[in-house]
């Protein structure tokens, strides 16, 4: 089943788009279907609707029960790996 990934920032341009990449990257690594939108941040709550993961380059408090990663390792390079392996605990789970 495809799963639908939110990628979230401030505009939905830079930084989203680099996440965004490295995820599908990431899903297509591990023969992961998934569909990856991304979208600005004030977004997110009016666009949840089968989501199964949200990932953002910025923090925020969540006020969603969708599952939710800090993606800001993929622009910094630091802990990408422990963020990658999150990810995909999410998207693998049953």
């Amino acid at each position: 089943m495809k799963k639908k990934i939110i990628v979230a920032c401030g505009g939905a341009v830079a930084t989203s788009t680099v996440a965004a990449d490295a995820i599908r990257e990431l899903c297509k690594k591990n023969n992961i279907d998934a569909d990856v939108e991304q979208m600005r941040i004030i977004e997110i709550a009016s666009n949840l609707d089968g989501v199964d993961l949200v990932v953002t380059t910025m923090r925020i408090k969540p006020d969603f029960s969708t599952p939710y990663v800090n993606g800001m390792a993929f622009l910094t390079g630091i802990n990408q790996e422990a963020t990658e392996k999150k990810i995909l605990d999410v998207l693998t789970k049953k």
